[in-house]
């Protein structure tokens, strides 16, 4: 996640006043919550974009041998952000592994898949209660000096009404099977031979 100059000065004011809290001014108060509100929309479109990457990936998986090119690209693209390797992934691995690539992340899955289990494994076998599930984040409700609502002041501008005859509206955009549909294949030459 980067930071702008502007959102960097607001960051390091909030850091500050946390050390040592003081009143601030409702200007800063506002830019404060600006930066919260952009921090956690930032994080919302990580998992939107981390929800679309596995939709991706499952639906090459369904595809394969045929698109295994665009799997293994997005398998690696996947374990880049974090994604823990599934027993489906492997078996498709193992499926292609005649390939340089799919050889290589068998390999790396199948180590990721190992001490995922190993982890599993000790945190069961110890007999120390359960972990607590972390907690939510809260939102910025109150700064010292400053107003303790959660909505900030925004101009009210004019919107543009929404086409009512568009049946797209509110759906996300298209996933790549909808936009590009698969082409037909040609009928074989025997088939032509009995409808002409």
């Amino acid at each position: 996640m980067a930071f702008s100059a502007d959102e960097l000065r607001v960051l390091r004011r909030a850091l500050a006043l946390a050390l040592h809290p003081a009143p601030l001014p409702s200007d800063e108060v506002r830019e404060c919550l600006r930066l919260a509100e952009s921090v956690d929309e930032a994080i919302r479109e990580a998992g939107r974009l981390r929800a679309f990457l596995l939709a991706d990936l499952a639906r090459y998986r369904v595809a394969l041998p045929g698109s295994a090119t665009g799997y293994l690209e997005l398998l690696q693209d996947a374990l880049a952000a974090g994604y823990r390797p599934q027993p489906d992934d492997l078996a498709s691995l193992r499926s292609l592994r005649k390939l340089p690539l799919a050889a290589a992340l068998l390999g790396r899955c199948q180590g990721i898949a190992e001490r995922s289990v190993r982890a599993r494994l000790a945190r069961t076998s110890t007999p120390a209660a359960a972990p607590a599930a972390p907690a939510p984040r809260t939102r910025l409700t109150a700064l010292p000096g400053g107003r303790a609502d959660t909505k900030p002041v925004r101009p009210a501008g004019p919107q543009a009404p929404a086409p009512a005859d568009n049946p797209t509206r509110g759906r996300p955009m298209p996933t790549p099977a909808e936009a590009f549909p698969p082409r037909k294949r040609p009928a074989p030459p025997g088939e032509r031979r009995e409808a002409s």
